[in-house]
């Protein structure tokens, strides 16, 4: 439970941030246009249990001991619903056998399936964002010297004045770099909260907010590979809470107003913002926007595994400890579940259809599952990040199925091979491979998994991430 504390917190803070940067100039509405609605999570959750015709939902599992819907953590019952989707079968039943029906027909059919019935719809009319730099720093990351630039993305709302949208997004480079370098953009926090990380990682300490026992500091391994990072601020452009649905970008393009069940929910608006910031990076001499990877933890790892599986101009992928809506097989009943995710707590993060996996049907009635969204990155390389289960130190506990997203990883090789790309390397059968032990890196193939022992972070995965990148990404070539 330190660990959902953590993100409460987090969650809380975060959402405070985003509703205020939302609706600092709430009144000036368009000529004609209604005022943006004004609810509460739960009043924005039954407006969407209305829409879809749902009286109640199930409800999801419990990380309290003692609950009588305390989590399932036993193996033997983890897999209610054992037979995935085929990413290589079509829709008509027919084998996908060369890369062009993978790319011509069954990946736009996945594509169309987590778009109506998980992660919702980009609508078309999203404004146009407008670049600024704020300020630029020359300063030393370590014994490195570097420059950060501060950058503003500002959405333009003529549409809707009555909503204010900005992108906060930092990017650091090597000062003396020869040429462009590749950069890794992380899903992070405000400055004030991002700060207080900092000092704790590159520690083995304990955080107060409960056991993450971190490693390097991942700025400074990037620098070290000649790379340079940026930081994108997802609540600068969209709330973590359903009250902040009609605001932000979501909002925004609905004008204030609520979703349709097939609209976008946050993971898909914060993946949106990550690409806009990939837009700027083409036009920033500093960066080589060929060489990007993405990188998030927790919900922001579901973030970056959806920006990943969206934007193909992504060329690399670190997924930190994504659980249930990121990496972990939505069919397993184990830790978190569909039904947490469709309750009133975390449904923004998805799209409104979502809700009906969670009453009446069930997740076995899902067209597409955690595999495919995982297939849908290839052949692009993707390392695939937790920390450990319960009973070890410093661990991130069952809640979020290490063993589910290992199973999907697993799954989603067969893709990779369609491609000309090598899967994870184990048998290939993803209800029997056995996962590896504990600190043990898998990065034979263009998909790679570690389990670290180090909490809920990815920092003591970065090394091995970041050897393994080497294959796929490099740094500018002095001048001879």
């Amino acid at each position: 439970m330190r660990q959902r504390n953590f993100l409460v917190f987090f969650s809380a803070s975060l959402a405070v941030i985003g509703v205020g940067i939302a609706s600092r100039v709430m009144g000036q509405s368009a000529t004609n246009a209604p005022a943006p609605m004004n609810w509460t999570a739960e009043q924005d959750h039954q407006n969407m249990m209305e829409q879809l015709g749902i009286k109640s939902l199930r409800p999801g599992a419990d990380a309290r001991p003692g609950s009588p819907h305390y989590q399932n953590t036993n193996e033997a019952k983890a897999n209610p619903y054992p037979n995935l989707p085929d990413p290589l079968r079509l829709n008509n039943g027919e084998k996908v056998t060369s890369p062009a029906m993978w790319w011509n027909q069954r990946r736009p059919e996945i594509v169309e399936e987590f778009d109506r019935e998980m992660y919702g719809r980009v609508p078309k009319n999203v404004p146009k964002v407008t670049w600024d730099v704020t300020a630029v720093v020359r300063t030393n990351n370590g014994a490195i010297p570097v420059i950060t630039k501060e950058l503003v993305g500002q959405v333009d709302n003529t549409e809707c004045p009555a909503i204010t949208v900005n992108i906060q997004l930092t990017l650091t480079t090597p000062a003396e770099a020869p040429g462009p370098v590749p950069v890794m953009l992380e899903f992070g926090f405000p400055p004030f909260l991002q700060r207080r990380i900092n000092r704790l990682e590159g520690t083995n300490r304990p955080s107060r907010f409960g056991m993450y026992r971190y490693g390097p500091d991942w700025r400074q391994l990037v620098l070290s590979n000649g790379w340079g990072y940026a930081v994108i601020v997802p609540v600068s452009y969209q709330a973590d809470n359903g009250a902040g649905l009609t605001r932000g970008i979501i909002g925004l393009c609905n004008k204030g107003q609520p979703r349709k069940p097939d609209d976008w929910g946050a993971l898909r608006a914060w993946a949106w913002g990550a690409s806009r910031a990939l837009d700027y990076f083409e036009t920033d001499p500093a960066v080589d926007a060929r060489q990007v990877g993405i990188e998030g933890l927790s919900r922001y790892g579901k973030a970056a595994l959806v920006t990943m599986a969206y934007d193909p101009r992504f060329a690399i992928a670190l997924i930190g400890s994504s659980g249930e809506g990121g990496a972990k097989l939505s069919r397993r009943n184990f830790g978190e579940l569909v039904e947490n995710l469709a309750a009133s707590g975390e449904y923004h993060w998805m799209a409104g259809n979502f809700l009906k996996y969670a009453g009446p049907l069930t997740p076995g009635d899902l067209p597409v599952d955690a595999h495919e969204l995982i297939a849908l990155c290839a052949p692009r390389p993707v390392f695939i990040s937790y920390g450990a289960t319960w009973g070890k130190p410093g661990a991130e506990g069952p809640w979020l199925d290490q063993h589910g997203s290992f199973m999907a990883v697993v799954a989603a090789g067969p893709v990779y091979r369609l491609l000309g790309k090598r899967d994870l390397g184990t048998p290939g059968n993803y209800l029997t491979d056995p996962m590896p032990p504990l600190n043990t890196t898998l990065d034979s193939g263009d998909l790679a998994w570690r389990q670290h022992d180090g909490g809920h972070t990815d920092a003591p995965n970065w090394p091995a991430f970041l050897k393994w990148a080497d294959r796929y990404i490099h740094g500018p070539m002095p001048p001879r």
